[in-house]
């Protein structure tokens, strides 16, 4: 594990792609239990697994890009296309038995709740994205969820292979109220870790679509936009429903959507108490 920082966003990224990235520990249960009833299940199945796991969805993205045939003409963008390229009997091959974070950060107990903390944004990001996308009839729901769920791959890695440094971080997040998160990540760990996750995605060459679906440079397009205003509902709704950043957020998928505020939140479960007030404001003003 990393105990001091690195001199540049290069070595970080030589550093991780030469360590074996694990996974959640429900994953492995959960692909046990698959396995041993492999006849009968569906590669879309598999891939709902999967989606609950944002570092063996990186893994499965990256080993199928990594061993891309040479006749391959088109890019795999989605979990079930994955799935569905490589075989279910060698995905159970290769991923039915991985590492597990649990074991990993044994040892550093606040390291793993930080990571399991940003794993559970990513979840709620995946699923928000994969709900607003479906009401915007997007022409591929999959990919939006993925580019979703690997938002926060980054943060994932450094909570995983440098959890002392992670912890600074919040320390000094609590120490300096107001003091931007990316202040500190350079203060810690020499880098951004935005710069690190847009060179990383493009370093372990992941398709080119769901580089510009995490792309901040591209926010105005409305598939990109879906995932990144999941990204910063989850993110601010980790911290309560009080979060100060929240009404904004409302106030931007209500635009995306082409739906009212109230309705934003109550499709994302804010208590009735905070929908309720804006819901009867909007009922006034018609």
């Amino acid at each position: 594990m990393l105990a001091k920082p690195l001199d540049s966003v290069d070595s970080y990224i030589a550093y991780f792609s030469s360590h074996e990235l694990p996974v959640l520990r429900r994953s492995m249960r959960a692909l046990g239990e698959l396995h041993s009833n492999e006849d009968r299940i569906s590669g879309r199945s598999l891939a709902s697994e999967v989606l609950r796991d944002p570092m063996l969805a990186l893994r499965v993205l990256v080993y199928l890009e990594t061993h891309r045939h040479r006749k391959q003409n088109h890019d795999i963008t989605t979990i079930d296309r994955a799935i569905m390229m490589m075989g279910i009997s060698p995905f159970f091959d290769k991923f039915g038995k991985l590492p597990t974070v649990e074991a990993y950060l044994a040892s550093h107990p606040k390291g793993l709740v930080g990571l399991l903390h940003v794993v559970s944004r990513a979840q709620h990001a995946a699923h928000w994205a994969r709900d607003f996308a479906l009401l915007r009839h997007d022409i591929d729901v999959d990919e939006v969820t993925v580019a979703a769920l690997l938002h926060e791959a980054a943060e994932i890695l450094f909570w995983c292979f440098a959890p002392v440094c992670m912890q600074q971080i919040e320390q000094m997040k609590k120490d300096q109220p107001g003091l931007r998160s990316v202040v500190a990540q350079q203060a810690v760990l020499g880098v951004s870790i935005q710069d690190l996750q847009e060179a990383l995605v493009q370093a372990w060459h992941l398709p080119d679509l769901l580089i510009t679906l995490m792309s901040d440079e591209n926010a105005q397009n409305p598939r990109v936009r879906t995932v990144l205003l999941a990204c910063d509902l989850a993110r601010h709704a980790a911290n309560g429903w009080n979060d100060p950043a929240l009404p904004d957020d409302y106030t931007a998928l209500a635009e995306l959507l082409h739906i009212k505020r109230s309705a934003v939140m109550q499709r994302v479960g804010a208590p009735e108490e905070m929908w309720a007030p804006v819901l009867a404001g909007e009922i006034a003003a018609e």
